[in-house]
């Protein structure tokens, strides 16, 4: 395992990356664009993976394309990341692309190592990994998941799925009280790789770091309201972010106008601060 260092070593916010000779180039884009993201000194340990089918998988399965298996190489890789995470005062984040993505969601159900997850693009066509997420315990408390919205649209069997995949991805962390976001990019698997993955990376961050420190809710529901019927009263577009508390018994409707105008001003300046 070869590693390469970027970004600030005194920062307690380190991103781990399993990489591949191919985008191995784009990671100092990826480390200057969450910096200026997210306004914070981080730390990006990626770590050089030789053979991407055969360390990054979870255990054996056939060619998909072309002619090479995948291995059972994961476990090894796995035993070496948590090396990495020693300092207690530091909080560790595992992402990356494709296979790598996988990895970092097949990894999050084996060690309570890491803050969150950032899986951009990731391959849960792999055979059996549905099943294996619905059979272990996801120990990362925030996970994030992103597909180019023509992924599925190719004619080969097994990565056609990945659509459909992911959406049951989403489905398993939400049933399981893990926060996650699901976002849908343009364009095929190729398309911005090294871009969808910085923005993993900063999404996840934000999750873990701001979703309860501004209102000290236990969740949010997010809410755009389209039509009469839909509950719109109100005809521009607009969203609604709804904290939640444990037993507040308030499904998904409100009633409006009940909020004064110092609420309104402390609210605001308690968001604006958080920014910062």
């Amino acid at each position: 395992m070869k590693l390469y260092k970027y970004g600030n070593p005194e920062s307690n916010i380190v991103l781990i990356q399993p990489v591949g000779t191919h985008n191995l180039n784009e990671i100092p884009n990826q480390v200057e664009r969450i910096k200026i993201n997210t306004k914070k000194e981080i730390q990006m340990l990626a770590i050089k993976v030789d053979n991407w089918n055969q360390e990054l998988s979870p255990w054996k399965a056939p060619a998909v394309f072309g002619k090479e298996a995948f291995g059972d190489g994961a476990s090894n890789l796995l035993t070496e990341i948590p090396k990495l995470c020693s300092d207690k005062n530091k909080k560790y984040y595992l992402g990356g692309y494709s296979l790598a993505g996988l990895f970092s969601l097949w990894a999050c159900c084996q060690s309570d190592k890491f803050a969150g997850i950032a899986a951009a693009s990731p391959s849960v066509w792999f055979p059996g990994f549905l099943t294996y997420l619905k059979e272990n315990e996801v120990k990362s408390p925030c996970i994030y998941l992103s597909l180019g919205d023509k992924e599925d649209k190719t004619k080969n069997a097994m990565l056609s799925t990945v659509g459909d995949n992911i959406r049951e991805v989403e489905k398993i962390m939400k049933e399981n009280k893990v926060k996650c976001i699901l976002e849908w990019n343009q364009g095929n698997h190729f398309k911005e790789a090294g871009e969808r993955t910085a923005k993993a990376f900063i999404l996840a961050k934000k999750m873990a770091a701001k979703m309860m420190e501004t209102l000290h809710c236990d969740g949010v529901n997010i809410v755009q309201n389209n039509g009469v019927a839909a509950g719109q009263t109100v005809f521009h577009f607009h969203i609604h972010l709804i904290p939640r508390y444990e037993g507040d018994n308030a499904g998904v409707t409100w009633t409006p106008g009940t909020l004064t105008s110092e609420g309104k001003e402390e609210i605001l300046k308690a968001f604006a601060a958080a920014q910062d």
